[in-house]
């Protein structure tokens, strides 16, 4: 079977394979990263640096006559003092990490390249038009150029090193080891990155196929040293061994891994156009539900929706999606039915009224500003029947006791990191003692919500079961409310616009308690509280036992794509 037709007969587990990714980037739709490409352009590699991609040719002078030319220019350089005389390596016999055409070898990297040998330049010897390369300029993996800055943008004060033309630049810095490109003109670079050189007969594009293989980043990887940036050492890079490819064959292969890889980015282009097009539809029809006026048309729109579930529902993102509605579905009361035997939200809301008082009169409350009417510009959407606005301070009281953390070594210790975004789960169990926090923490009971507010960790919130720390950007509330009702306002959209339009009024990247207590909230009567809590909860599951099943369909394609990259290569 040949490369490509392995990519064609397999299409479905190359663009199948997706996983959920944490931030954006080319080729991943923003939210997913392409496991079955990525795999695919792993295996187009392996297959090109171990001889199974193109055919041989019997006129091709064989890899060691191509090694013994190398040596003899070597010698010839260094007799004519042009470079230094090279440290002899130990041959590269004895430990090959996989198996290669009889009419390839193994070469050391020193043996067929300057590595290690880098030009010092100045910032007062370069030209304003010189091209000025960093690290941040290579995308990682795909190492395509993303930026090329002239002097006159990025001066510099350090020493640089200087690259020629045809020059293959390699960053030695974890974890961008897997950024490597040729240089299409002279410039200077950041001294992370190495110009490496190799002698007659290596192609640049070879060697940085090399330099990108798999084989080679795990040894990078397991190479590297120090502790704060670990780098790839110049010893430890010079003694790396890399398959030698007699000179024509490396012109095939080059060529070959060019069109396969473009076929690759066609892959990906059509299965991210394909995804953000499913994304949109998700969103529109989604939108229809939160935005329907009454009942009868969000029955409608949910048959309409319904319809297609299967269809629409196939992606991690777009449950995710789902769940966000139910959320805002919830705090707008189009959940539920409304039940006229209960007892009004307005009534509740007095209730809550003399119970704050009488905690202010006892002292265990503070007496708090009062807080301003609700406008109707202020009112987002049209309330149910028995349902009132408020603040969100009107039923709730925000707390704030800051301890000495070494006090309660024992305790629970949570901050924003250790909850999940969007969902009020908390996906860390430590101590105070395990976290190694110094500085003032707030105290929290069990009952609490502990909502974090600072940005950009703003939607996160946990309703908490255990008595605890939190960080001191952090606020334990206390709910007059359902505490899980409370929630779900605060993880709604509702309640994150407003935590959006608030935030642009403060120069500090934090939510201070004026303005939390202030936010708009929709209030229902206690006993539907009880009924939406009881809906989401059984609809969340649902939801979850989807995305289990999408994500174990999705392991199954990643794992029989494992399988068809093992069959390729044995």
């Amino acid at each position: 079977m040949s490369a490509r037709e392995l990519i064609t007969e397999h299409l479905d587990l190359w663009t199948g394979a997706v996983t959920k990714k944490a931030s954006s980037g080319r080729g991943s739709n923003g939210k997913v990263k392409l496991t079955g490409v990525k795999k695919l352009r792993e295996l187009i590699l392996e297959l090109a640096l171990s001889g199974k991609l193109v055919e041989a040719e019997e006129s091709d002078e064989r890899a060691h006559q191509l090694l013994l030319r190398i040596e003899s220019e070597k010698a010839r350089l260094a007799a004519e003092k042009i470079i230094k005389k090279p440290k002899k390596l130990e041959a590269a016999s004895g430990d090959e990490p996989y198996q290669i055409p009889s009419h390839w070898c193994w070469v050391r990297l020193g043996q067929v390249t300057n590595y290690g040998v880098t030009d010092k330049v100045e910032p007062n010897q370069v030209a304003d038009n010189t091209w000025v390369l960093e690290l941040e300029d290579i995308e990682k993996e795909s190492s395509r150029l993303l930026n090329k800055v002239r002097y006159t943008e990025r001066q510099f004060k350090s020493s640089k090193n200087r690259f020629k033309r045809g020059d293959v630049l390699y960053g030695k810095l974890r974890p961008y080891l897997d950024k490597v490109l040729v240089a299409d003109e002279p410039g200077v670079c950041t001294t992370e990155i190495i110009p490496i050189r190799g002698y007659l007969g290596l192609l640049p594009e070879f060697l940085r196929l090399a330099l990108k293989s798999p084989n080679f980043k795990r040894y990078a990887n397991d190479s590297t040293h120090g502790m704060n940036l670990p780098r790839l050492g110049t010893d430890k890079a010079r003694l790396a061994m890399i398959p030698l490819a007699p000179e024509q064959e490396q012109h095939r292969i080059v060529q070959k891994v060019d069109e396969l890889m473009a076929l690759c980015d066609r892959l990906e282009q059509q299965t991210s156009d394909q995804l953000e097009a499913h994304e949109t539809l998700v969103d529109t029809l989604l939108g229809t539900l939160t935005q329907s006026e009454n009942a009868t048309e969000l029955a409608d729109n949910w048959a309409r929706l319904a319809a297609h579930f299967d269809t629409l529902f196939t992606t991690e993102q777009s449950i995710d999606k789902l769940k966000q509605t139910i959320l805002q579905l919830a705090v707008m009361g189009r959940l539920v039915e409304q039940d006229a035997g209960d007892e009004p939200a307005c009534e509740l809301l007095n209730r809550i009224a003399e119970e704050k008082n009488r905690l202010v009169a006892a002292r265990k409350l503070k007496r708090q500003k009062p807080l301003t009417e609700i406008g109707e510009e202020d009112k987002p959407f049209e309330l149910p029947s028995g349902w009132h606005w408020a603040r969100f301070g009107d039923v709730c009281a925000i707390k704030g006791e800051l301890v000495r953390p070494e006090n309660f070594p024992d305790l629970r210790q949570v901050a924003p990191d250790c909850i999940e975004k969007g969902t009020g789960r908390i996906t860390e169990n430590r101590t105070v003692k395990e976290s190694g926090v110094k500085g003032p923490n707030s105290r929290f009971f069990a009952g609490q919500i502990i909502y974090s507010k600072i940005r950009p960790s703003l939607s996160k919130a946990a309703l908490v079961d255990f008595d605890g720390l939190c960080s001191a950007d952090m606020y334990p509330i206390d709910a007059f409310i359902d505490s899980r009702f409370l929630l779900m306002e605060i993880l709604s959209e509702i309640f994150l616009q407003q935590v959006r339009v608030a935030e642009n009024r403060i120069k500090m990247p934090k939510l201070n308690q004026e303005s939390l207590r202030g936010f708009v909230s929709a209030i229902p009567p206690l006993a539907e509280q009880h009924r939406i809590v009881q809906k989401v909860d059984e609809l969340m599951a649902l939801c979850d036992q989807l995305k289990e099943r999408l994500n174990q369909a999705s392991e199954t394609r990643y794992q029989l794509a494992e399988a068809v990259v093992e069959g390729a290569l044995n």
